[in-house]
């Protein structure tokens, strides 16, 4: 087995070569499922009403429905006087017609009558016996919700992509859906490989660490609206890592890696990938992050990150998030955000290879992080990164940047 690169990729290559896999292996998918469990789910195709809303002329006050007609001139000093010819709750309905003189007692949400055109509040009014006097002049359609003032027939309510929150939820229940078809989530399962890790709650011998890498790529998927699982931890053995990819390509769309994955004598990402199916890149000119690699087995799309946790989110990020998102529907959501800003000190970068400077923001300043790609830490505090071009030596303090915020 050998221990060399391949050719390593340039970034917008390796952009380029990532969402090409992605579209081939991991097209878009749809499921219906009950509106009951949308939330948060996004939609697949644009909606349209189905009925007015609200599907008829509606009260929005309890009091008297009339003509407004005859309420004019009315007030407290001289009060004009109605007959009740029927009193209607939310829900039900009469067959009794307002005509000039009378009127139907109505609760809030309840059908207007036929013949009313306005509605007085029962608090601009006195009622005794069957008959009420009205206390104040009445507009047309006064509290009253107009049938389809809403929501007209036909009309266009949600578009694919959105996002289903509690308001839009409501809207499909109001149109009498039961069912909606959204966006599948795509299955992603990650795997840990290092023989120096082990799990919290475990005994931590000297010489091993706790792993990192496993859940919180997993929460990254998940903020991309992936399905993703945590597969567990295996070590860097050959016949090990094999058997545990063979057991979960099956169960996911999308297999992600992290460690394993440079050509140090202890990594065999690519020699499994070269034999259960075939590599399409490893290594990126970026920094950090070089020893990716990305293949597919069984038509399956499997990406290894760098065994660091800083490079293994910032790949993750910048190489497969984006494509992720795009999979899962959320890409109108997603979409990066960049802020503009001033560095605060000043970054040396290796010319020949992209580099992504992880910094905090402040305001207008960016201030740089200066970790190792296996400090902790510096994930916790950092807002973003900048990208510093393969060309560039030098961003000197007071340059002006911009910053590309993590999806927190």
């Amino acid at each position: 087995m050998g221990t060399e690169f391949l050719k390593i990729k340039e970034c917008e290559e390796a952009h380029d070569i990532i969402q090409d896999l992605f579209d081939k292996y991991c097209k878009p998918q749809t499921e219906e499922i009950n509106c009951e469990d949308a939330y948060g789910r996004v939609l697949f195709n644009d909606v349209y009403s189905r009925m007015d809303f609200p599907p008829f002329d509606k009260a929005l006050k309890d009091g008297f429905a009339i003509l407004s007609e005859d309420s004019f001139g009315a007030s407290e000093e001289s009060p004009n006087t109605l007959e009740i010819i029927d009193f209607l709750e939310a829900g039900s309905i009469t067959d009794k017609v307002v005509e000039k003189g009378k009127c139907v007692e109505i609760s809030t949400g309840a059908a207007v009558p036929e013949g009313a055109n306005a509605v007085v509040m029962v608090e601009y009014s006195e009622k005794f016996d069957d008959k009420v006097n009205l206390l104040t002049t009445a507009t047309p359609y006064q509290d009253i919700a107009k049938k389809g003032s809403d929501i007209e027939e036909g009309k266009l309510i949600l578009k694919k992509g959105d996002i289903l929150t509690p308001g839009r939820i409501g809207v499909l229940l109001s149109q009498g859906f039961k069912t909606i078809e959204v966006y599948k989530k795509p299955s992603v399962g990650i795997i840990s490989s290092g023989n120096e890790i082990t799990m919290q709650g475990e005994d931590l011998p000297f010489g091993k660490i706790y792993d990192v890498n496993g859940n919180m790529i997993k929460n990254d998927a998940i903020s991309c609206g992936a399905d993703a699982r945590f597969l567990g931890v295996v070590r860097d053995h050959y016949g090990e890592v094999k058997e545990k990819i063979q057991e979960s390509i099956n169960d996911v769309d999308i297999l992600l890696c992290s460690g394993g994955t440079s050509a140090g004598l202890g990594d065999v990402m690519k020699h499994v990938l070269d034999e259960l199916g075939e590599v399409y890149i490893h290594g990126i000119s970026v920094q950090p992050g070089k020893p990716t690699i990305v293949g597919i087995i069984n038509e399956k799309l499997v990406i290894g990150l760098p065994g660091n946790p800083v490079s293994a989110l910032m790949i993750f990020n910048a190489f497969v998030a984006p494509s992720l998102a795009k999979m899962a529907g959320i890409q109108k959501e997603f979409e990066q955000k960049v802020v503009k800003g001033v560095m605060t000190r000043r970054i040396h970068s290796p010319v020949g290879r992209m580099q992504y400077q992880l910094v905090k923001v402040d305001g207008e300043e960016v201030q740089p992080i200066f970790k190792d790609s296996g400090a902790i830490f510096s994930l916790s505090s950092a807002d973003g990164y900048v990208k510093v071009e393969k060309s560039v030596e030098l961003l000197d303090e007071g340059e002006k940047v911009e910053v590309y915020l993590f999806n927190k």
